[in-house]
Formats: C-alpha cells, sequence, structure tokens
C-alpha cells in the first residue's frame, strides 16, 4: 500500500485548498467527482449534493458504504456592523477560541470572494486593558475586511450581505517528519484515504467479496451527512472520520483508532469485532477507544431509520475542530486496516 500514500497525501491537500464550510461544498464535490472519474470510476451526485460511487465487488446484497465528508466547519455572516465589520454565525462547531486572528474569506453570492480576519473586537492589547480577560464567543469578536471601509453602507456596497459564507484558512503542511497539520483534517484527510483505497483496488484490478460504494457526504458536520442515499443492498455501513486523540484515550497520530462508542451509542459488536480482528491479524498499528463527545455518519444513517449494521474507523487526529495535526502513520494504517477488511 506504501506506493499509494503519495495520492492519498496529494488528493488530500487538494480538497484541503478547496473551501467547503457546511452548506457550501460544490467546489469540493466536484473536484472530488473529477477525482474519481479520473480513477475510471462513474460518481453521481446526489440531490444533497454529496458524492456516490460504486467501487465494484461481487454480493451486492451483502454491499458496504464507506462514508467520509467533504464539509468542514466555518461560518456564515449574520451582521454588518455600522463600523463596516462582520458579526458570524458558526457552522458547524467551529469554537471562536480556536478561529480567533485566523485569516478567512467571505464567499458572496454574485460579488466574488473578499478576505479578512477574524479578531475580537479592539483587538489590540495595547489599547484594550481587557484583552486577557474577555471570553471569546462570536458576539464579541468581528470580521476586520481587507477592505477600505468604515461603514455598513461602504461594506454593503461591496456585494457583501448577511448569509454569506466564511470559510476560514486551513493552513495545511507536512513536515519532514511526516506530521499532517491543517484545519479540517476531519474529515479531508479521510476523503484523500478513500480515493486512495479506489485507486489501490482499481491499479490492482481486486474484485472484492463484497460490493463497496464510497459515500463522500456534505452535511456531516451539522448531523445529517449520511441520514439519505444508502444504496439498496448495502448491509454495513462504515464511517471513515478522524479518530479522537486526547486525555483517557489511547489513539495517538500514528495509529487508525477504531471506535466501540461514541456519544450516540455502541457500534455494531459484529463490526468492531472484525475490524480489530483484521488489525491483530495484519499487525496493523490500532486503538480502540471510546469517544465521549462524537456523533458520525454512520449514526446519522441508522437514526434516519436505515437497517444496517455501522462502525467507524479513522487516523488519529490531535485537537479535534482545531489547528488538527495527524501523521502519515495514522493515514497509511487506517490505509491498511480497510484492506484487510475488505480485501
Amino acid at each position: 500500500m506504501e506506493k499509494y500514500m503519495d495520492y492519498v497525501l496529494e488528493q488530500t491537500k487538494k480538497v484541503l485548498s478547496i473551501d467547503s464550510p457546511t452548506g457550501y461544498t460544490k467546489d469540493a464535490a466536484d473536484y472530488v467527482m473529477s477525482a474519481y472519474e479520473a480513477l475510471g470510476y462513474h460518481p453521481v451526485k446526489t440531490v444533497k449534493g454529496g458524492v456516490l460511487v460504486e467501487i465494484g465487488g461481487e454480493d451486492e446484497k451483502d454491499a458496504i458504504l464507506l462514508e467520509a465528508h467533504m464539509d468542514t466547519l466555518g461560518a456564515m455572516v449574520r451582521e454588518i456592523k455600522g463600523n463596516g465589520r462582520l458579526k458570524l454565525s458558526p457552522l458547524g462547531g467551529m469554537n471562536p477560541n480556536n478561529a480567533e486572528a485566523e485569516n478567512c474569506r467571505i464567499i458572496t453570492r454574485f460579488d466574488g470572494k473578499y478576505e479578512g480576519t477574524f479578531q475580537l473586537e479592539n483587538a489590540s492589547i495595547h489599547v484594550n486593558g481587557e484583552y486577557n480577560d474577555t471570553k471569546r464567543s462570536y458576539d464579541n469578536m468581528e470580521v476586520v475586511l481587507d477592505e477600505n471601509v468604515t461603514s455598513e453602507e461602504e461594506t454593503r456596497k461591496l456585494g457583501i450581505m448577511e448569509g454569506d459564507i466564511v470559510a476560514f484558512d486551513p493552513r495545511t503542511t507536512i513536515t519532514e517528519k511526516g506530521y499532517i497539520k491543517s484545519r479540517f483534517l476531519d474529515d479531508k484527510l479521510s476523503v484523500g484515504i478513500l480515493l486512495g483505497f479506489a485507486k489501490f483496488l482499481k491499479e490492482e484490478k481486486i474484485t472484492t467479496k463484497r460490493k463497496i460504494y464510497h459515500h463522500i457526504t456534505v452535511y456531516e458536520e451539522v448531523g445529517h451527512g449520511a441520514c439519505g442515499t444508502v444504496p439498496e443492498g448495502v448491509t454495513e455501513i462504515l464511517s471513515v472520520d478522524m479518530g479522537c486523540i486526547g486525555d483517557t484515550l489511547q489513539c495517538n497520530e500514528h495509529q487508525v483508532s477504531i471506535c466501540a462508542k461514541d456519544s450516540v451509542g455502541p457500534y455494531n459488536y459484529e463490526v468492531v469485532t472484525n475490524l480489530i480482528k483484521a488489525a491483530k491479524e495484519h499487525n496493523i498499528d490500532f486503538a480502540v477507544d471510546v469517544y465521549p463527545h462524537y456523533g458520525s455518519d454512520a449514526d446519522a444513517a441508522l437514526e434516519a431509520g436505515y437497517d444496517c449494521r455501522h462502525g467507524l474507523i479513522g487516523a488519529g487526529v490531535y485537537a479535534s475542530h482545531g489547528y488538527e495535526r495527524s501523521h502519515v502513520d495514522g493515514a497509511r494504517n487506517t490505509l491498511e486496516l480497510l484492506k484487510a477488511y475488505l480485501v
């Protein structure tokens, strides 16, 4: 699988470079469609805007649906202030503490994009005596536009209006030691991994015993990414998302995490057991964890009423929903587990 890792990292960086806050994902979906097409597949765009791909395989009555999501955290303009700056409303769980001082883009509906920075109001510590003690919230933070505007009227003349999407810089870098650092590794790293798995199956001319579908969803960050689009014959849904890292958990950035339970409840016992068995038999570096504050596309599908087994795996990602960090090893082990489990 090593020869496919360069492709995984290349695709991860390309998808990360495309702004796709939840609710504004067309550009990313178009790119992902083209990536699957370049591999020789025939993806379709779902009504909601996701990408569904039949990867191949024999048993279509016991098919498996692999899901990752390309929507990310972001924000939306909720108010244009009297001084021309912007108040925001978050899209997904974008924490204002993590977003402070980040560069961003305002994507207008008809008048292009504008740049700015998300700052605390009165952000100069040499002026604001309460700077250190001020709790960061969307009520006391603002986008300072990189435009010469000082009034609401001047900002509106640019074409900026309430409801415009705000995308934050991912700041993607891969270090010499193999650490992958970026916003939105949740879950664009997994999109790269699934593309790598699709490339592996195609180029190695592998036909799996079970039919495999990929679904790259677009509303995971707000809870309904996979509430539809489960093809007939699918009996199992496996979310390929980020693995959690933190206190009380075993996973690190070099491992693939197998989730036994999240905030919604336990994953299917048979699926979790078989994932662990595959990892052990193939000497894959893995951890099994319980995630205290987490929900997945697989959860959403079951909550929507689909009668399927479900599971969740993913490369270990530190500082989730912030400036995240994983490692090439974690992506590789996730790819290896997919191979071990399905091939």
